[in-house]
């Protein structure tokens, strides 16, 4: 549990440092746009590369990817029919914070802690699907509802989603693992070293955009998506624990995925597409404590 506390601990305090870097005008809340492209383009693709080089792919986790996916899409429809009466732009941001988990910035560092490297492994398995969802299901959504328009074009918002680059490192990086294929050192040990950089920087970011003040018009909205997170999350993963026939690691893995913080991803997203990035923060920064709580007395009590 040290272990654990200590990962805690030291992303509390660089989430800190961003904050009071924001508020000592050291950076300003406009500079996380520019830090933001650089996570999501940058730091998490080579983090996606890293990971993977170290990793051989077991056909037999791909279920993980399977009900990662249809979790995200399960919760997208969910939403979809709860918020169907919200104005269209509210409704966009709410559909995006439903259905994603913060997995390569929160569970990675714990999960090391608690199962080690096999830990990762599975995590990392159920993380593709969680990929999915954030840069296709979840990118076609903020496309979709950041504008006034009712058409939407499927073919352009897929073929914009499969632009995103972290996506396609996932895809690339599974295919030349599952085919057996060896990346070239080059580019694991570079790509390891800026890895390193997408921790601080992402929790930094969440930093910048640290707040817990909010719109009390926007108090409903909030309470919503952390009561429908974390009741259907826990009731999802405790019905998998108990009653799945799959191997105990696999049922820690969707346990604990599915009560995991809102993706640090939508971010980005909230600000590449005009949405209020405040309330993503908070409703971020919201869900960091209550899963690390969570998770710390979940992992107490079945361990």
């Amino acid at each position: 549990m040290n272990n654990i506390n200590n990962q805690f601990i030291i992303s509390m305090f660089i989430i800190i440092l961003g904050y009071v870097c924001k508020r000592f005008n050291i950076v300003k809340e406009k500079d996380g746009e520019g830090l933001a492209r650089i996570v999501i383009n940058i730091t998490l693709p080579c983090l996606i590369i890293s990971t993977f080089s170290t990793l051989k792919v077991e056909y037999s986790l791909i279920k993980l990817t399977l009900i990662s996916v249809a979790y995200g899409i399960l919760m997208t429809v969910v939403g979809m029919y709860l918020f169907r009466k919200k104005r269209k732009k509210t409704k966009g941001i709410l559909l995006m914070l439903l259905p994603t988990f913060n997995i390569g910035l929160f569970a990675y560092p714990l999960v090391q802690a608690i199962w080690g490297h096999e830990g990762v492994k599975y995590f990392a398995m159920f993380d593709v699907g969680n990929s999915f969802i954030i840069f296709v299901l979840c990118h076609i959504i903020a496309s979709y509802y950041s504008k006034e328009s009712e058409t939407l074009d499927i073919k352009s918002a897929i073929f914009k989603a499969f632009k995103s680059i972290p996506l396609i490192t996932y895809i690339i990086v599974v295919v030349i693992n599952i085919l057996g294929i060896s990346i070239p050192k080059m580019i694991i040990d570079f790509s390891g070293i800026i890895s390193k950089a997408n921790m601080p920087m992402s929790l930094i970011l969440l930093g910048i955009y640290l707040s817990f003040k909010f719109d009390f018009k926007n108090f409903k909205d909030i309470i919503s998506i952390l009561a429908l997170r974390y009741i259907i999350g826990f009731s999802v993963g405790l019905l998998f624990f108990i009653f799945s026939p799959f191997d105990k690691m696999t049922k820690y893995t969707l346990f604990v995925g599915f009560i995991l913080p809102i993706a640090s991803t939508i971010i980005p997203f909230s600000i590449e597409f005009n949405y209020d990035a405040k309330l993503v923060g908070v409703l971020s920064n919201m869900t960091i404590l209550i899963s690390f709580i969570l998770v710390w007395i979940l992992v107490g009590i079945t361990t």
